[in-house]
């Protein structure tokens, strides 16, 4: 059996060492066929990077990667100069945004043995496009892979300020891109949420934002189908390990970590089933790789408890601004909730897609909404139900009483 790509990110690496692709070319040559400017919005984790870095080799030409792929003989196999921005792997927090990106620039000049003058990032996007289109007389593919980061990474209320202040500095870098329509053959732009007030939204009138459309539904994460059909070996030999059948380790793996719903089929996390493959054993991969901190303040400033059944219209979902952060759009677009249900014309149930997340959740508030150390919630549920089950109410109480002394008092607001 192929290796299982466990992190991995990069197609050339999956297609050269052996390891196992889920083939996603056929969507990625309908985005091919269609316009040339795109946004697409997808939970950390969810593939993104390996998208990118499979447009990075189409655009390169590599049509050797594709071998025995749907995309193969589906298209001109045509070399194009390629810009790639990945910005979680830039390191902004230490030399500051504007000169990262500034480095980024001038590393990526480099690799095609180019020259910046200008001084200012705005200008050196320009430049750099304009100086590539003109030296292989070819349009320029730009890629940019989790473009919020900077933002996301400053959210809580000791750090928005910087955050407003990235913001403003990439609206300040993807600015000239409109300008540079002629010389752009094709853009790709990813990221977990989408931020009003940046540039590249209200400046390109032409950029298609395909989160919720027809071309992004099955893009990246995992169709009931492909787990059916590229992990049914291993299914089949964790059934017998487990010494059930494969239907059941099947409706096991759906609850887990399929639910997914983007507008379309409902979807798995493919980080999730990568990892239970390997470990064999059902536990909160994606959740466990970690729940920003402003998240869980911003929730228990509103009093949200159990996130299920809430209703909202794909408007509000679609973005929001750093000033009114509204939690069941970060929820949504973080991955903690999916749509369900569509109840009226762009007005949607959500709720938690899969046991993993619900499980997850519920336990994250209840450590944060009673004041316990993390970690101690599921023993003090484990404890509690115990007590129930045995009528144990000495025991029971002992663990109310505890429960209660670590919440603190709060003051009665007067009238």
């Amino acid at each position: 059996m192929q290796k299982l790509p466990i992190g991995i990110q990069s197609f050339e690496k999956i297609r050269t060492e052996n390891y196992l692709y889920v083939d996603k070319t056929e969507h990625i040559y309908s985005l091919l066929d269609s316009a040339g400017y795109y946004f697409f919005s997808r939970p950390r984790r969810f593939g993104k990077s390996l998208l990118i870095s499979t447009l990075k080799e189409i655009f390169l030409g590599k049509k050797e990667l594709f071998k025995g792929l749907f995309i193969e003989d589906k298209i001109e196999w045509n070399k194009y100069p390629v810009l790639h921005f990945n910005w979680t792997e830039i390191d902004y927090k230490t030399l500051g945004l504007e000169k990262t990106i500034e480095e980024n620039l001038f590393y990526q000049a480099s690799l095609y043995e180019i020259k910046l003058e200008s001084k200012t990032i705005h200008s050196q996007l320009q430049e750099l496009v304009r100086k590539l289109h003109k030296k292989y007389n070819q349009q320029v593919v730009l890629l940019i892979d989790e473009y919020d980061k900077p933002i996301i990474d400053f959210l809580s209320d000791e750090q928005i300020h910087i955050a407003e202040e990235n913001r403003e500095i990439m609206k300040n870098f993807y600015s000239p891109i409109k300008s540079l329509d002629n010389e752009l053959r094709f853009f790709f732009l990813t990221g977990v949420s989408r931020f009003t007030k940046v540039s590249v939204f209200s400046d390109l009138n032409h950029l298609k934002d395909i989160t919720l459309t027809r071309l992004g539904y099955s893009l990246v994460g995992y169709t009931e189908p492909e787990v059916h059909t590229y992990f049914d070996n291993y299914i089949t030999k964790i059934a017998k390990e487990k010494e059930i059948t494969e239907e059941e380790l099947k409706q096991e793996i759906r609850s887990w970590y399929n639910g997914y719903s983007f507008g379309g089929e409902r979807l798995y996390n493919p980080f999730s089933v990568l990892n239970f493959i390997d470990d064999r054993e059902f536990n909160n991969y994606w959740f466990a790789t970690g729940t920003p901190t402003f998240l869980v303040k911003l929730m228990q400033k509103g009093n949200y408890y159990d996130m299920d059944n809430q209703i909202m219209d794909l408007q509000t979902l679609g973005s929001f601004d750093i000033a009114e952060m509204q939690p069941i759009t970060i929820l949504f677009q973080t991955g903690y909730l999916t749509l369900i249900e569509k109840l009226d014309m762009n007005v949607y149930r959500l709720g938690y897609p899969n046991k993993e997340v619900k499980n997850s959740m519920l336990n994250m508030l209840l450590s944060t909404y009673t004041y316990q150390q993390k970690g101690y919630s599921v023993p003090l549920v484990f404890e509690l139900k115990q007590a129930f089950l045995h009528q144990d109410f000495e025991k029971l109480f002992i663990h109310f009483t505890t429960l209660f002394a670590k919440i603190p008092l709060t003051p009665l607001t007067k009238l």
